[in-house]
């Protein structure tokens, strides 16, 4: 046993702990499904199995092992992806999970600095993202909204598109049926968070249109 163990070991996995934790607070703060534990015990599993995977890979490739995790660790960041309707909720948190188990692995070979490099500009971007979102890119949104029209104002929905259409940036036409005398209509639309307010005002004023939602 002693063969194999050394003090770096215990260095690398302190060093692993710390990363992992770092990594999982900002999770952890946002009280996603993958917080500051889960996201810790991966970065040091993947520690492990890196050190193991050298330690006893012997004249052998010492990637052999620790390339599993890389396929291992995306049934993980796949149970933390969920879709509901239009939108699919927890790529960042998949994302998180994935370079934890990169910055891990390189932690357990002991490429600390370049572990370390990639820990920094995660944080950076994870950081960072709201703010170069919100001041240098464009505020659009993808809005999946539904109309309801009784049937007998049927000749006035390509009107009322067209006045959306004037809001929006780009709108596509994706369902039309008739229930029991009301047309429903879903409509895929992408708009400026500037022009919500004025969208929210045309539907709610607009006596034509029965109900809406998005």
């Amino acid at each position: 046993m002693s063969e194999h163990f050394e003090l770096l070991d215990i260095y690398k996995a302190i060093i692993a702990l710390i990363a992992g934790m770092i990594l999982g607070f900002e999770r952890e703060m946002k009280d996603k499904s993958a917080g500051l534990k889960t996201i810790t015990v991966i970065c040091l599993g993947s520690a492990l199995f890196s050190i193991i995977s050298y330690k006893l890979a012997g004249p052998g490739d010492p990637t052999r092992i620790a390339s599993y995790i890389v396929s291992g660790i995306g049934f993980l960041g796949a149970g933390v992806i969920f879709k509901s309707g239009f939108n699919v909720y927890g790529l960042t948190t998949a994302g998180i999970i994935w370079i934890a188990a990169a910055i891990g692995m390189a932690i357990g070979f002991g490429e600390v600095y370049i572990a370390f490099t990639f820990l920094i500009s995660a944080l950076l971007i994870i950081y960072s993202a709201n703010y170069i979102t919100k001041h240098y890119l464009p505020q659009n949104h993808n809005k999946n909204l539904k109309l309801i029209l009784p049937t007998e104002l049927f000749h006035k929905k390509a009107g009322i598109i067209e006045n959306i259409r004037k809001i929006s940036k780009g709108l596509n036409e994706t369902g039309f049926e008739k229930k029991e005398e009301m047309l429903h209509i879903t409509l895929d639309l992408q708009i400026n968070t500037n022009c919500l307010a004025e969208l929210e005002t045309y539907l709610v004023t607009n006596k034509d249109i029965n109900s809406f939602s998005y």
